[in-house]
């Protein structure tokens, strides 16, 4: 994925209400940035990191900035890693669309946000013929505590355990599930933070033993865009 415009790098003065962030442009403005992430984003949120801004030329929009990359140091010095939760969806449809996933060889056909389950659409919906359909959910993952170790979650996330029991339900009702851990930034392997949300660790182990797949993959990031380079072993 390629950011359609340069992005514009800043330093990170605070990020609160979960979704503002302060940034101190090399210019010496100071503009508010949208912060398209949910999460507590552990690790990323030490004032004065290095961040860089997507800039929208909607003039509907209340916030033209919208903060995308960070530079933070996961113990092995400097790194980057992607924050926007908006763009794994795009990221892994991309990756599928040039064959990096050999699993999903036998769906030809890419569907986003179909609905299905109790009220929830699916992230991806692969189709074939002849092969009963396959849902793919993606998760975002930016938290890494130990280094080269990604993590997911990195706060309680009651819609993600609801989201592996329909996957699941998906399984029991003859079609195929798959869920996509999209690690923004380099890593070695990937693990469930388990301390951080055992609802969701619990529900995850009962989705595998249900028949869902689960692959983590990592992307390089950079100022210029995301992309899918490995997969890492789940732990």
């Amino acid at each position: 994925m390629r950011f359609p415009n340069p992005l514009v790098p800043g330093r990170l003065l605070q990020r609160y209400k979960r979704f503002l962030a302060d940034v101190e442009l090399e210019t010496g403005d100071i503009v508010t940035a949208h912060c398209a992430n949910p999460g507590a984003m552990l690790g990323l949120t030490a004032k004065g990191n290095r961040v860089w801004l997507s800039i929208s030329d909607n003039p509907a929009r209340k916030l033209k900035y919208s903060w995308e990359v960070v530079e933070a140091d996961f113990g092995r010095g400097p790194e980057y890693a992607g924050i926007n939760t908006s763009h794994p969806n795009a990221i892994v449809a991309e990756a599928v669309a040039a064959g990096f996933f050999e699993e999903f060889a036998a769906w030809p056909r890419l569907r986003r946000e179909v609905k299905y389950g109790k009220n929830s659409r699916v992230d991806i919906l692969l189709e074939g013929d002849g092969v009963a359909p396959h849902y793919v959910e993606i998760k975002n993952v930016h938290l890494m505590r130990q280094p080269g170790l990604a993590e997911f979650p990195d706060s309680v996330t009651a819609r993600g355990a609801k989201h592996l029991h329909e996957l699941a339900d998906m399984v029991a009702a003859g079609h195929h599930a798959t869920m996509v851990f999209l690690i923004q930034m380099d890593a070695d392997r990937f693990t469930l933070a388990a301390d951080i949300d055992p609802a969701y660790a619990k529900a995850f182990s009962m989705a595998r033993a249900a028949g869902v797949a689960a692959v983590a993959v990592c992307c390089r990031v950079t100022p210029e865009g995301v992309d899918v380079t490995k997969r890492v072993p789940i732990a």
